[in-house]
């Protein structure tokens, strides 16, 4: 489930924010970034709202005065926030509100991401696939100065987005 949380990450913004600004580098990053949390086999903090929001808290607290490293790192918490949307956590109440809904959500179950049958989550990973080479040839990434920009500065052209 990692192409599928990417391609959830970086659409949702794109269409979400269409600001050319936006470091989709650490937009994908945190869109996949909870899933470190896959080794202990069960949902921990990242996958709760409060993660996200400590996360973004914490950017907003150590780019302060430095615009241009806030504009990049908002990406992160902004690519959980998709990931908590996307994986389906907010069905979970007591996961996605914990602490606020008690503390047994929190390392209680399987991880939502993965709590499908494997065919679903094949089938979801080969659309990401199909989503994510589609979105690169309309947004020119087949070209390779576009690409290379891409992954130099994380900003797609912003004729491209249009």
């Amino acid at each position: 489930m990692l192409v599928f949380f990417l391609a959830a990450a970086v659409l949702v913004v794109l269409f979400v924010f269409d600001s050319p600004a936006i470091d989709y580098r650490w937009v994908a990053a945190g869109g996949v970034l909870p899933l470190v949390e896959a080794v202990t086999l069960r949902p921990l903090v990242l996958h709760t709202l409060l993660g996200s929001v400590l996360l973004l808290g914490a950017v907003m607290a150590f780019t302060v005065g430095q615009r241009i490293k806030r504009r990049r790192w908002l990406g992160l918490p902004i690519g959980t926030f998709v990931f908590l949307v996307a994986s389906g956590v907010w069905t979970r109440t007591e996961l996605f509100w914990w602490p606020l809904a008690g503390f047994d959500g929190i390392g209680q179950r399987p991880l939502p991401e993965f709590d499908r049958p494997l065919t679903l989550l094949i089938v979801f990973e080969a659309v990401a696939t199909v989503v994510l080479v589609v979105l690169a040839r309309r947004l020119g990434l087949f070209d390779p100065v576009h690409r290379r920009n891409l992954w130099r500065t994380g900003r797609i052209p912003k004729e491209n987005l249009s």
